[in-house]
């Protein structure tokens, strides 16, 4: 592997995304794109007004992406993603979500599930489960960048959650290199989703 063949593979996703990186656009539509579909399914979209949603956020991502610069600190790229996830929920709940031209409480009923779009929170709206799917994803595009056996150790110890001596006697190496490969990997982990870099 050439050496920019390297620098390409240990770069972060987004910027590679930012380089038009094919690849990379491939691997953050299916690292975020459930990310997205999951904030919209707050809002008692259908699924096909998510999957239009969640391609217009992308169409969004790959105008402006060259623009985005990540302030330190953990979720400034999915900051960026739920604010213009958020600017597209309040265009779609603001023109399209509107209850049919009819009287009587089913009519009431429907626009009373329609969320006001004044109403959509300013923060990202991402709970801890959203946020382990997304690392799981995130873990799974990174795992070929990897030896098996650094794999192995770092999913035993840091996933599973054996202890470190344990891990290393199962592997028939030692503690030090089972912390080893697990903070390299998430290390790399962090890197990969533009968390903490510096």
């Amino acid at each position: 592997m050439s050496s920019s063949s390297r620098d390409a593979t240990r770069a972060s996703l987004l910027g590679r995304a930012i380089l038009r990186d094919e690849q990379a656009w491939c691997q953050l539509v299916d690292l975020y794109g459930p990310l997205i579909a999951h904030w919209c399914k707050g809002f008692h979209l259908d699924s096909h007004r998510i999957a239009d949603i969640v391609q217009d956020v992308f169409l969004a991502v790959s105008c402006s992406i060259g623009r985005f610069r990540s302030p330190p600190g953990a979720g400034a790229f999915r900051s960026w993603l739920w604010k213009i996830t958020r600017h597209k929920l309040v265009d779609v709940l603001r023109h399209h979500c509107g209850p049919a031209a009819e009287g009587g409480s089913s009519a009431q009923h429907r626009l009373a599930l329609i969320p006001d779009p004044m109403t959509i929170p300013e923060e990202e709206p991402s709970d801890q489960h959203a946020l382990d799917e997304l690392t799981r994803r995130a873990i799974k595009q990174i795992e070929s960048e990897f030896q098996p056996a650094t794999w192995a150790a770092f999913w035993r110890s840091a996933i599973d959650g054996v202890p470190t001596a344990t891990v290393a006697a199962e592997l028939g190496t030692n503690s030090a290199a089972v912390r080893q490969a697990r903070s390299r990997i998430l290390r790399r982990l962090r890197v990969y989703l533009n968390e903490n870099e510096s």
